[in-house]
Protein backbone atom coordinates (compact mmCIF):
# COMPACT_ATOMS: atom_id res chain seq x y z
CA UNK A 1 0.00 0.00 0.00
CA UNK A 2 1.38 3.42 -0.98
CA UNK A 3 2.11 5.95 1.74
CA UNK A 4 0.48 9.37 1.68
CA UNK A 5 3.10 12.07 1.23
CA UNK A 6 3.91 13.92 4.45
CA UNK A 7 3.36 17.30 2.80
CA UNK A 8 -0.20 16.33 1.96
CA UNK A 9 -0.84 15.19 5.52
CA UNK A 10 0.51 18.47 6.88
CA UNK A 11 -1.54 20.54 4.43
CA UNK A 12 -4.71 18.58 5.28
CA UNK A 13 -4.12 19.06 9.01
CA UNK A 14 -3.52 22.81 8.61
CA UNK A 15 -6.64 23.18 6.49
CA UNK A 16 -8.72 21.37 9.11
CA UNK A 17 -7.42 23.70 11.82
CA UNK A 18 -8.04 26.75 9.64
CA UNK A 19 -11.58 25.60 8.79
CA UNK A 20 -12.38 25.06 12.47
CA UNK A 21 -11.06 28.49 13.43
CA UNK A 22 -12.88 30.31 10.64
CA UNK A 23 -16.15 28.53 11.37
CA UNK A 24 -15.87 29.63 14.99
CA UNK A 25 -15.52 33.20 13.75
CA UNK A 26 -18.76 32.93 11.79
CA UNK A 27 -17.43 32.22 8.31
CA UNK A 28 -19.82 30.26 6.08
CA UNK A 29 -19.45 27.99 3.02
CA UNK A 30 -19.67 29.73 -0.37
CA UNK A 31 -19.96 27.63 -3.55
CA UNK A 32 -17.96 28.43 -6.68
CA UNK A 33 -19.32 26.68 -9.77
CA UNK A 34 -17.24 26.28 -12.93
CA UNK A 35 -18.52 26.29 -16.54
CA UNK A 36 -19.42 22.79 -17.69
CA UNK A 37 -20.12 20.68 -20.75
CA UNK A 38 -22.60 17.90 -21.43
CA UNK A 39 -24.90 16.27 -23.94
CA UNK A 40 -28.51 15.14 -23.97
CA UNK A 41 -27.81 12.36 -21.49
CA UNK A 42 -25.28 13.82 -19.05
CA UNK A 43 -23.44 16.95 -17.99
CA UNK A 44 -20.30 17.43 -15.90
CA UNK A 45 -20.74 19.75 -12.91
CA UNK A 46 -17.59 21.01 -11.19
CA UNK A 47 -16.88 23.52 -8.49
CA UNK A 48 -15.48 24.19 -5.05
CA UNK A 49 -16.77 25.28 -1.67
CA UNK A 50 -14.75 28.02 0.04
CA UNK A 51 -15.19 29.63 3.42
CA UNK A 52 -15.93 33.34 3.52
CA UNK A 53 -17.75 35.99 5.46
CA UNK A 54 -21.45 36.34 4.85
CA UNK A 55 -20.86 39.70 3.14
CA UNK A 56 -18.32 38.18 0.71
CA UNK A 57 -21.03 37.13 -1.74
CA UNK A 58 -19.95 39.79 -4.24
CA UNK A 59 -16.44 38.25 -4.36
CA UNK A 60 -17.28 34.60 -4.92
CA UNK A 61 -20.51 34.47 -6.86
CA UNK A 62 -21.92 35.35 -10.23
CA UNK A 63 -25.08 34.44 -12.02
CA UNK A 64 -24.78 32.65 -15.34
CA UNK A 65 -25.58 35.74 -17.45
CA UNK A 66 -23.59 38.24 -15.36
CA UNK A 67 -19.92 38.07 -16.30
CA UNK A 68 -19.10 41.63 -15.29
CA UNK A 69 -19.27 40.93 -11.58
CA UNK A 70 -17.49 43.11 -8.99
CA UNK A 71 -13.77 42.40 -9.16
CA UNK A 72 -11.14 41.73 -6.55
CA UNK A 73 -9.00 44.82 -6.00
CA UNK A 74 -5.91 42.88 -7.11
CA UNK A 75 -5.29 39.41 -8.47
CA UNK A 76 -3.71 38.12 -5.24
CA UNK A 77 -7.10 37.77 -3.54
CA UNK A 78 -8.07 34.90 -5.83
CA UNK A 79 -5.29 32.76 -4.29
CA UNK A 80 -6.06 33.49 -0.62
CA UNK A 81 -8.82 30.95 -0.05
CA UNK A 82 -9.96 28.48 2.62
CA UNK A 83 -11.50 25.36 1.05
CA UNK A 84 -14.12 23.47 3.06
CA UNK A 85 -13.79 19.70 3.04
CA UNK A 86 -16.83 17.41 3.32
CA UNK A 87 -19.22 20.32 2.82
CA UNK A 88 -22.83 19.32 2.08
CA UNK A 89 -24.18 20.86 -1.12
CA UNK A 90 -27.31 20.68 -3.26
CA UNK A 91 -26.96 20.77 -7.04
CA UNK A 92 -29.78 21.71 -9.41
CA UNK A 93 -29.37 20.85 -13.10
CA UNK A 94 -32.50 20.98 -15.22
CA UNK A 95 -35.04 18.65 -13.67
CA UNK A 96 -32.45 16.91 -11.47
CA UNK A 97 -31.62 17.88 -7.89
CA UNK A 98 -28.75 16.03 -6.25
CA UNK A 99 -27.05 16.19 -2.87
CA UNK A 100 -23.39 15.40 -2.34
CA UNK A 101 -20.31 16.48 -0.38
CA UNK A 102 -16.99 18.03 -1.33
CA UNK A 103 -13.70 16.16 -1.19
CA UNK A 104 -10.76 16.87 1.11
CA UNK A 105 -9.77 19.92 -0.94
CA UNK A 106 -13.27 21.35 -1.11
CA UNK A 107 -13.95 20.27 -4.72
CA UNK A 108 -16.94 18.54 -6.25
CA UNK A 109 -16.94 16.94 -9.69
CA UNK A 110 -19.78 14.71 -10.80
CA UNK A 111 -21.59 13.65 -13.94
CA UNK A 112 -25.31 14.35 -13.75
CA UNK A 113 -27.50 12.05 -15.86
CA UNK A 114 -31.10 12.54 -16.93
CA UNK A 115 -31.08 16.33 -16.65
CA UNK A 116 -33.68 16.84 -19.41
CA UNK A 117 -31.98 19.93 -20.89
CA UNK A 118 -32.18 20.81 -24.58
CA UNK A 119 -29.04 21.75 -26.58
CA UNK A 120 -27.58 25.17 -25.84
CA UNK A 121 -26.55 27.21 -22.81
CA UNK A 122 -28.16 26.64 -19.41
CA UNK A 123 -27.51 27.41 -15.76
CA UNK A 124 -26.45 25.03 -13.01
CA UNK A 125 -26.95 26.16 -9.41
CA UNK A 126 -25.30 24.92 -6.24
CA UNK A 127 -26.47 25.71 -2.72
CA UNK A 128 -24.71 25.16 0.61
CA UNK A 129 -26.11 24.55 4.08
CA UNK A 130 -25.72 28.29 4.77
CA UNK A 131 -28.39 28.88 2.08
CA UNK A 132 -25.81 30.57 -0.14
CA UNK A 133 -25.95 29.67 -3.83
CA UNK A 134 -23.62 29.94 -6.78
CA UNK A 135 -24.24 29.47 -10.47
CA UNK A 136 -22.41 28.83 -13.72
CA UNK A 137 -23.17 28.31 -17.39
CA UNK A 138 -23.18 24.83 -18.88
CA UNK A 139 -23.30 23.97 -22.56
CA UNK A 140 -25.37 21.03 -23.80
CA UNK A 141 -24.11 19.67 -27.11
CA UNK A 142 -26.28 19.69 -30.16
CA UNK A 143 -26.66 16.14 -31.56
CA UNK A 144 -25.21 17.49 -34.82
CA UNK A 145 -21.96 18.54 -33.11
CA UNK A 146 -18.97 16.82 -34.67
CA UNK A 147 -16.14 19.34 -34.18
CA UNK A 148 -14.94 20.95 -30.95
CA UNK A 149 -12.35 23.58 -30.02
CA UNK A 150 -9.91 22.91 -27.18
CA UNK A 151 -7.46 25.64 -26.23
CA UNK A 152 -4.60 26.05 -23.81
CA UNK A 153 -4.60 29.38 -21.92
CA UNK A 154 -1.13 30.46 -20.75
CA UNK A 155 0.81 31.96 -23.67
CA UNK A 156 -1.87 30.72 -26.07
CA UNK A 157 -4.60 33.26 -25.36
CA UNK A 158 -3.03 35.28 -22.52
CA UNK A 159 0.64 36.25 -22.40
CA UNK A 160 2.04 35.13 -19.04
CA UNK A 161 5.83 34.89 -19.56
CA UNK A 162 5.74 31.71 -17.49
CA UNK A 163 7.69 30.30 -15.79
CA UNK A 164 9.89 33.36 -15.16
CA UNK A 165 8.92 33.79 -11.50
CA UNK A 166 8.92 37.54 -10.90
CA UNK A 167 7.04 38.48 -14.08
CA UNK A 168 4.59 35.61 -13.63
CA UNK A 169 3.97 36.57 -10.00
CA UNK A 170 3.42 40.22 -10.92
CA UNK A 171 0.99 39.23 -13.68
CA UNK A 172 -0.96 36.85 -11.45
CA UNK A 173 -1.02 38.72 -8.15
CA UNK A 174 -1.07 42.41 -9.12
CA UNK A 175 -2.53 43.12 -12.55
CA UNK A 176 -6.25 43.06 -13.26
CA UNK A 177 -7.65 41.47 -16.41
CA UNK A 178 -7.81 44.76 -18.34
CA UNK A 179 -4.05 45.21 -17.88
CA UNK A 180 -3.03 41.73 -18.99
CA UNK A 181 -1.73 41.16 -22.52
CA UNK A 182 -3.77 39.07 -24.93
CA UNK A 183 -2.23 37.10 -27.79
CA UNK A 184 -3.25 39.14 -30.87
CA UNK A 185 -5.89 37.65 -33.12
CA UNK A 186 -6.69 34.54 -31.10
CA UNK A 187 -10.22 35.62 -30.21
CA UNK A 188 -10.89 36.51 -33.83
CA UNK A 189 -9.66 33.10 -34.99
CA UNK A 190 -11.75 31.24 -32.41
CA UNK A 191 -14.87 33.12 -33.46
CA UNK A 192 -14.08 32.17 -37.05
CA UNK A 193 -13.94 28.50 -36.05
CA UNK A 194 -17.36 28.80 -34.39
CA UNK A 195 -18.76 30.44 -37.52
CA UNK A 196 -17.67 27.36 -39.46
CA UNK A 197 -18.94 25.02 -36.72
CA UNK A 198 -21.76 26.82 -34.91
CA UNK A 199 -22.53 23.88 -32.61
CA UNK A 200 -18.92 23.29 -31.60
CA UNK A 201 -18.21 22.99 -27.87
CA UNK A 202 -15.34 25.08 -26.49
CA UNK A 203 -12.99 23.82 -23.78
CA UNK A 204 -10.15 25.74 -22.13
CA UNK A 205 -7.56 23.28 -20.78
CA UNK A 206 -4.83 24.68 -18.56
CA UNK A 207 -2.43 23.70 -15.81
CA UNK A 208 -3.38 26.92 -14.02
CA UNK A 209 -5.25 26.93 -10.74
CA UNK A 210 -9.04 26.73 -10.43
CA UNK A 211 -8.74 29.84 -8.24
CA UNK A 212 -8.20 31.88 -11.42
CA UNK A 213 -11.44 30.81 -13.16
CA UNK A 214 -13.40 34.02 -12.30
CA UNK A 215 -10.49 36.16 -13.53
CA UNK A 216 -10.10 34.11 -16.71
CA UNK A 217 -13.81 34.31 -17.47
CA UNK A 218 -13.68 38.10 -17.22
CA UNK A 219 -10.48 38.21 -19.32
CA UNK A 220 -11.98 36.02 -22.05
CA UNK A 221 -15.19 38.03 -22.08
CA UNK A 222 -13.28 41.34 -22.18
CA UNK A 223 -11.34 40.18 -25.26
CA UNK A 224 -14.38 38.58 -26.94
CA UNK A 225 -13.30 34.95 -26.71
CA UNK A 226 -16.11 32.38 -26.89
CA UNK A 227 -17.38 30.99 -23.60
CA UNK A 228 -16.46 27.44 -22.74
CA UNK A 229 -15.76 24.77 -20.18
CA UNK A 230 -12.78 25.46 -17.90
CA UNK A 231 -10.58 22.43 -17.14
CA UNK A 232 -8.03 23.72 -14.66
CA UNK A 233 -6.10 22.02 -11.87
CA UNK A 234 -5.31 22.60 -8.21
CA UNK A 235 -2.08 24.05 -6.89
CA UNK A 236 -0.49 22.49 -3.86
CA UNK A 237 0.38 19.12 -2.43
CA UNK A 238 -0.89 15.71 -3.54
CA UNK A 239 -0.95 12.31 -1.89
CA UNK A 240 2.33 11.51 -3.65
CA UNK A 241 4.31 14.76 -3.60
CA UNK A 242 4.62 18.50 -3.30
CA UNK A 243 3.23 19.42 -6.72
CA UNK A 244 0.70 18.14 -9.24
CA UNK A 245 1.76 17.07 -12.73
CA UNK A 246 0.57 19.43 -15.44
CA UNK A 247 1.27 16.83 -18.11
CA UNK A 248 -0.84 14.21 -16.34
CA UNK A 249 -3.66 16.74 -15.95
CA UNK A 250 -3.74 17.48 -19.68
CA UNK A 251 -3.46 13.83 -20.70
CA UNK A 252 -6.22 12.72 -18.35
CA UNK A 253 -8.48 15.60 -19.38
CA UNK A 254 -8.10 14.79 -23.08
CA UNK A 255 -8.76 11.10 -22.42
CA UNK A 256 -11.91 11.96 -20.47
CA UNK A 257 -13.22 14.17 -23.27
CA UNK A 258 -12.83 11.28 -25.71
CA UNK A 259 -14.68 8.97 -23.35
CA UNK A 260 -17.50 11.41 -22.57
CA UNK A 261 -17.96 12.84 -26.08
CA UNK A 262 -16.74 10.21 -28.56
CA UNK A 263 -18.48 11.85 -31.54
CA UNK A 264 -16.33 15.01 -31.33
CA UNK A 265 -13.16 15.64 -33.35
CA UNK A 266 -11.14 18.32 -31.56
CA UNK A 267 -9.21 21.26 -32.92
CA UNK A 268 -6.36 21.38 -30.38
CA UNK A 269 -4.64 24.75 -29.87
CA UNK A 270 -1.57 25.40 -27.72
CA UNK A 271 1.88 26.97 -27.84
CA UNK A 272 5.48 25.82 -28.22
CA UNK A 273 6.63 27.25 -24.89
CA UNK A 274 5.95 24.18 -22.77
CA UNK A 275 4.64 20.73 -23.70
CA UNK A 276 1.47 21.36 -25.71
CA UNK A 277 2.85 20.12 -29.04
CA UNK A 278 4.17 16.93 -27.43
CA UNK A 279 0.91 16.22 -25.57
CA UNK A 280 -1.28 16.96 -28.60
CA UNK A 281 0.83 14.86 -31.00
CA UNK A 282 0.86 12.00 -28.52
CA UNK A 283 -2.92 12.24 -28.21
CA UNK A 284 -3.33 12.40 -32.01
CA UNK A 285 -1.28 9.22 -32.43
CA UNK A 286 -3.42 7.42 -29.85
CA UNK A 287 -6.77 8.83 -31.04
CA UNK A 288 -6.40 9.96 -34.68
CA UNK A 289 -10.18 9.78 -35.21
CA UNK A 290 -10.74 12.33 -32.44
CA UNK A 291 -8.39 15.08 -33.64
CA UNK A 292 -9.31 17.33 -36.55
CA UNK A 293 -6.29 19.63 -36.42
CA UNK A 294 -3.51 20.89 -34.14
CA UNK A 295 -2.66 24.60 -33.96
CA UNK A 296 0.55 25.75 -32.29
CA UNK A 297 1.25 29.38 -31.45
CA UNK A 298 4.97 30.09 -31.80
CA UNK A 299 6.41 32.15 -28.98
CA UNK A 300 8.75 34.98 -29.88
CA UNK A 301 12.51 34.50 -29.35
CA UNK A 302 12.27 36.85 -26.35
CA UNK A 303 9.50 34.76 -24.80
CA UNK A 304 11.49 31.57 -25.36
CA UNK A 305 14.55 33.17 -23.82
CA UNK A 306 12.55 34.17 -20.74
CA UNK A 307 11.12 30.68 -20.37
CA UNK A 308 13.96 28.37 -21.47
CA UNK A 309 17.05 30.56 -21.50
CA UNK A 310 17.37 30.12 -25.28
CA UNK A 311 15.56 31.84 -28.18
CA UNK A 312 14.24 28.64 -29.79
CA UNK A 313 11.84 25.92 -28.61
CA UNK A 314 13.47 23.12 -26.59
CA UNK A 315 14.30 20.00 -28.55
CA UNK A 316 14.39 21.51 -32.00
CA UNK A 317 14.65 24.51 -34.28
CA UNK A 318 11.99 27.13 -34.73
CA UNK A 319 9.35 26.33 -37.36
CA UNK A 320 8.60 29.88 -38.47
CA UNK A 321 9.93 29.41 -42.00
CA UNK A 322 8.16 26.12 -42.62
CA UNK A 323 4.95 25.84 -44.67
CA UNK A 324 1.71 26.76 -42.89
CA UNK A 325 0.48 23.17 -42.78
CA UNK A 326 2.72 20.34 -41.60
CA UNK A 327 1.50 16.76 -41.39
CA UNK A 328 2.19 14.55 -38.41
CA UNK A 329 4.22 11.36 -38.74
CA UNK A 330 1.21 9.31 -39.81
CA UNK A 331 0.00 12.09 -42.16
CA UNK A 332 -3.44 11.84 -40.54
CA UNK A 333 -3.68 15.03 -38.45
CA UNK A 334 -2.54 18.37 -39.92
CA UNK A 335 -0.66 20.84 -37.75
CA UNK A 336 -0.56 24.59 -38.33
CA UNK A 337 1.90 27.07 -36.82
CA UNK A 338 1.92 30.82 -36.41
CA UNK A 339 3.16 33.58 -34.09
CA UNK A 340 -0.35 34.84 -33.31
CA UNK A 341 -4.01 34.30 -34.02
CA UNK A 342 -3.96 36.18 -37.31
CA UNK A 343 -1.28 33.89 -38.77
CA UNK A 344 -3.00 30.81 -37.40
CA UNK A 345 -6.32 31.97 -38.85
CA UNK A 346 -4.70 32.31 -42.28
CA UNK A 347 -3.24 28.80 -42.01
CA UNK A 348 -6.62 27.54 -40.78
CA UNK A 349 -8.36 29.01 -43.84
CA UNK A 350 -5.78 27.26 -46.03
CA UNK A 351 -6.53 24.02 -44.20
CA UNK A 352 -10.29 24.57 -44.55
CA UNK A 353 -9.87 24.89 -48.32
CA UNK A 354 -7.97 21.60 -48.47
CA UNK A 355 -10.10 18.82 -49.94
CA UNK A 356 -9.07 16.50 -47.10
CA UNK A 357 -10.69 18.74 -44.45
CA UNK A 358 -14.34 18.04 -43.49
CA UNK A 359 -16.51 20.87 -44.78
CA UNK A 360 -19.75 22.21 -43.30
CA UNK A 361 -22.56 20.01 -44.51
CA UNK A 362 -20.46 16.86 -44.70
CA UNK A 363 -21.54 13.89 -42.56
CA UNK A 364 -18.43 14.45 -40.46
CA UNK A 365 -19.23 18.12 -39.80
CA UNK A 366 -22.14 20.22 -38.59
CA UNK A 367 -24.82 21.48 -40.89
Amino acid sequence: MSTVHYAYRIATHLNQRLTQRLRQQGWVPHPQVYPGLGDGEKVQVMGRVLLGRMDDRHIWHQESTDVEVPKHARGWRQFITAPMANAAIEIQVGKRTLRTRTDRDGYFDLMVHGHGLVPGWHTVRVRTTADISGAARIYILNPKSRVGLLSDIDDTVIITHLPRPFIAAYNAFVLTEEARDVVPGMGTWYRQILQDHPFAPVVYLSTGAFNTVPFLQRFLHHHQFPSGMMLMTDWGTTTTGWFRSGLDHKRKSLARLVKDFPQIKWILVGDDGQHDAMVYNEFARQHPDHVAMIGIRELTPVEHALIHGQPVPPGGANVRNQPPIIATSNDAVPTIHGPDGYALAAAYRHWRNDSRCPQPGDPSSES
